[in-house]
């Protein structure tokens, strides 16, 4: 393992705090959405179209990251950077892989040596849950939740069956629940994790994960209520039968609608733990696991939903990798502040081993972002670098440091790799490809590149 991947080994916080024994430990809940554009909010780029109030609440008096990073440019990989904190230079699940199995076709499963968040928090008492897509092993291996951290799962363990929002099942921790199309998924996950919350002892400290799917395709929602006929609709046509994603005819107001409910679903939530008198010492995090889609009739371009970024999920373009980040946490942050600290998925275990006095795993990529959320930026250690590395569309690299970000397309077919090198600052569109006249710079961010890829067995080009 090369140096940049033991560079948060044994990371613990440069800050003196009061031992997690001598205070009360914060309950945590994540709210990760499935492909949604952080120009989907109000709160970051001033949406218009699609109304977030509970977000953009939230937001209002929390904390704005302006600069996170997801762990990667789809599923699988971000919620493993998440979960381990582990770039894809470094990370065991380095991209979507199907994997087959007498129970059917799952997703590339974690080994027992990949230590998760959940099984730290357990260490300290709380209880683990995760509601939604899982994407990280199927029933009855290594991967599957709850053999990974956590106490109790509801959802789709398969990230392929997440695509469709009227299931014939779903598993509970590892049982399969009939339910035969007839029941719209989102609704029942978010009461399962709901149930999770209400059923926990007042006191003692909970994880809850909420990995919902809105507002991945199948563009499909039950009722479009308020949307229904207020945009220009071009309908989508699903002309292969089975396979891909489901004919929509409204798909600007189905998209809408399923950013809306996700808004709705955060504002149960925070009602929830308000009502049980544990809000003010709840650490909500809400994110998305990559930039926006623009598939199954999405229209991204229409709702800004990249905002002022260029590219969509599958790329390393800041759209594809750019996140909404917003953090609650009363006890701590008093008032709303945005923050230009930049961060990534990997940074939240590490985050969560400050917090709760829990030294961070060997191999750990992450940096504890702990301070930021104090207000105390100046003792906030940064990244030297953010790395990615994807096995899809032919190979793709990129890597930003001190603003300049080195974009590598075509890396499996070398004859036809082509560079591109871009300066943030200047430039967020990406739309100025300064390498010709920047040699030296493209050189020292290939080098950092080389140190922060390690081989893996299973990815490679």
């Amino acid at each position: 393992m090369k140096a940049y991947c033991l560079l948060g080994m044994g990371l613990l916080s440069q800050l003196t705090h009061v031992s997690a024994a001598e205070k009360e430990l914060p309950n945590i809940v994540f709210v990760l959405v499935d492909d949604m554009g952080i120009g989907d909010i109000g709160c970051y780029y001033n949406q218009q179209k699609i109304q977030t109030p509970h977000l953009d609440g939230l937001a209002s008096e929390g904390l704005l990251f302006m600069q996170h990073y997801s762990g990667s440019t789809v599923s699988a990989p971000s919620r493993c950077a998440l979960l381990t904190g582990k770039h894809t230079g470094c990370g065991y699940v380095r991209g979507n892989k199907g994997v087959k199995s007498q129970e059917g076709t799952f997703d590339l499963h974690l080994p027992s040596t990949e230590v998760t968040v959940a099984e730290l928090l357990k260490q300290r008492g709380y209880a683990t849950m995760c509601v939604g897509k899982w994407g990280l092993g199927g029933p009855k291996t290594t991967g599957s939740p709850v053999n990974q951290g956590f106490d109790y799962f509801f959802g789709y363990l398969s990230q392929r069956d997440a695509h469709r929002y009227y299931p014939s099942y779903l598993y509970e921790n590892e049982n399969k629940i009939q339910l035969g199309g007839r029941v719209y998924s989102h609704w029942m996950i978010m009461e399962k994790g709901l149930d999770f919350i209400r059923n926990q002892e007042k006191g003692e400290p909970f994880f809850a994960y909420f990995s919902i799917t809105p507002p991945h395709a199948d563009l499909d929602y039950p009722d479009l209520g308020e949307y229904q006929g207020k945009f220009p609709e071009i309908p989508y046509i699903n002309k292969n039968g089975k396979g891909g994603y489901k004919t929509q005819m409204t798909p600007k107001a189905a998209y809408a609608s399923m950013v809306s409910e996700i808004d709705r679903s955060v504002g149960q939530i925070i009602a929830l733990l308000k009502e049980r008198g544990e809000w003010e010492n709840t650490l909500f995090i809400f994110s998305s696991d990559n930039g926006v889609h623009n598939v199954g009739g999405h229209d991204p371009k229409f709702f800004d939903s990249n905002g002022p970024f260029r590219g969509y999920k599958r790329d390393l373009y800041e759209g594809g990798i750019r996140t909404p980040f917003i953090v609650s946490w009363p006890n701590q942050i008093k008032a709303h502040r945005k923050s230009a600290h930049i961060s990534a998925f990997w940074d939240f275990l590490p985050t969560v081993c400050d917090i709760v006095d829990i030294k961070v795993p060997e191999g750990v990529n992450g940096i504890s972002f702990l301070p930021v959320l104090q207000g105390e930026e100046d003792k906030q250690r940064c990244h030297e670098y953010i790395y990615y590395e994807f096995y899809e569309m032919g190979g793709k690299q990129s890597i930003l440091k001190d603003g300049w970000k080195l974009v590598r397309l075509n890396v499996s077919k070398p004859k036809k790799l082509v560079e591109e090198l871009y300066y943030l600052p200047k430039d967020i569109g990406e739309e100025h490809n300064r390498i010709d006249d920047n040699q030296e710079k493209a050189n020292e961010l290939r080098r950092l590149m080389d140190e922060a890829h390690t081989p893996s067995e299973i990815f490679n080009w």
